[in-house]
């Protein structure tokens, strides 16, 4: 390692798994890492939802730099088919990545990013703009700092920018005056906020898994305490799309969630209201009134919104970034993950070259890569990060190589047409568009009704 290379300094705002694993891999590559965390301890997001159980099992969430790391540390690996709950990913995995290995001496805690430039340079002057160190400002409660850097990787995620309730992108009318009835993300409904929605009616607004999760575990949560109600409010007009890939993906316990919740609505345990959109929430006789347009509305104790995130830019206003205007994903990413495209809940594998922008030397990395994009995996975030490490490093040959093999949803929808994903009964139909994937085609030809997976 030459002494150029071993003297660069890369700051990495966000020490949650994947800024974790980015610092692990830039300080095996000779360089010096700074992690900033806004939070008091590592995984910060995480512990806001440290009751969910992943989807993954631990084979899929532990990154290689990082045990690596922890290897001298006589850490023990967790059961690699066991699935972890975000609490256990944090006690058994990243607390002692943190606490016990070289990084405990790179992580600065309660220090929030609060803008970011490079040094001498505003964002409209471009000779000599790549020479010029980054310059970091945050807030760690002493006052104002500066951390100059050769590299960003902003790996800060999207947890605490959540999307608002209005359909149109906006809060609803009424939103902010009804905070205190309503809650972003995966509440605990079953444990540390059992008391706030046991008994009560509750509406949860949105279509991926963490509506799902929340709608399963307020159903187990009627059959515990009388008077507890679910109302799913569904934007869009086809429940069905919720429910996953089932038997055919790759993640088992991905596709037993979406089994799980669609015989919960089969039943009649979860009341659907669906093409929702929100447009007021206003008190009525004590209660939410949820308006949807017209004269349709619900009327819930408490509404959950689980809409998604959105990503915090405003700390990059004074850097050249190239972001999908529409998914506010890099460019070269957001083909790849545009839900008005397609629902996969995996993405090929990428990593400096799709997350680089016109600032050299920053990058994007994580959920925060994703935009508004939903279903972000964290192998996948591990993959950007290695690449990424090396592209820093100089190691352009590392950087381009793909060290990843992602598991398939079973089922997914382009372009707004349902097909196999890759890896799903011999991937997809080759020449009859009425075949759902290879091994239905293949059953057709032979005068069978088909394979069943459609």
């Amino acid at each position: 390692m030459n002494a150029k290379m071993s003297a660069k300094t890369v700051a990495i705002i966000g020490a949650g798994p994947v800024g974790l694993a980015a610092a692990a891999h830039v300080l095996e590559r000779g360089m010096s890492p700074i992690v900033l965390e806004a939070g008091p301890e590592a995984a910060h997001a995480i512990r806001q939802w440290q009751h969910v159980q992943l989807f993954s099992p631990w084979e899929y969430n532990v990154d290689k730099a990082a045990a690596r790391l922890l290897a001298p540390t006589g850490w023990n690996s967790p059961d690699p088919q066991s699935y972890p709950t975000g609490g256990e990913l944090i006690d058994r995995y990243l607390t002692p990545l943190a606490t016990r290995t070289p990084l405990r001496e790179t992580i600065r805690m309660s220090s929030r990013v609060t803008a970011i430039s490079r040094a001498g340079f505003d964002k409209a002057k471009t000779k000599g703009r790549e020479r010029a160190p980054f310059e970091i400002r945050y807030q760690n409660g002493r006052g104002p700092e500066v951390l100059l850097a050769d590299a960003v990787i902003d790996v800060s995620g999207t947890w605490f920018s959540p999307n608002p309730a209005g359909s149109n992108g906006l809060p609803a009318i009424g939103e902010r005056e009804r905070a205190d009835r309503i809650a972003y993300g995966m509440p605990d409904v079953r444990g540390t906020d059992r008391a706030r929605y046991a008994g009560r009616i509750v509406a949860v607004l949105g279509g991926g898994h963490s509506a799902v999760g929340t709608l399963i575990d307020l159903a187990q949560l009627a059959g515990e305490v009388s008077g507890t109600q679910a109302i799913w409010l569904l934007r869009g007009a086809d429940p069905a799309k919720s429910f996953g890939g089932g038997r055919n993906d790759k993640l088992a316990a991905r596709g037993e969630l979406g089994a799980a919740f669609a015989a919960l609505v089969a039943a009649g345990k979860i009341r659907v209201e669906s093409e929702f959109g929100v447009t007021h929430l206003s008190e009525s006789e004590g209660r939410l009134r949820i308006s949807g347009g017209g004269a349709r509305s619900v009327m819930a104790d408490e509404l959950v919104v689980s809409t998604g995130f959105r990503p915090d830019l405003s700390f990059l206003s004074e850097l050249r970034l190239r972001l999908d205007p529409a998914i506010e994903a890099p460019v070269a990413l957001a083909p790849l993950i545009d839900p008005n495209e397609h629902s996969c809940g995996t993405v090929r594998p990428h990593g400096a070259r799709e997350l680089a922008h016109d600032e050299p030397g920053f990058y994007l990395a994580g959920m925060k890569s994703y935009g508004r994009a939903p279903t972000f995996l964290m192998m996948t975030g591990y993959e950007q990060v290695r690449s990424i490490a090396a592209d820093i490093a100089g190691d352009k040959k590392a950087a381009a190589r793909v060290e990843l093999v992602l598991p398939e949803t079973g089922v997914c929808t382009r372009g707004g047409v349902e097909a196999a994903g890759a890896g799903c009964c011999g991937g997809p139909a080759k020449e009859e568009t009425s075949a759902c994937c290879a091994a239905d085609e293949i059953a057709k030809k032979a005068g069978r009704a088909g394979c069943g997976c459609s």
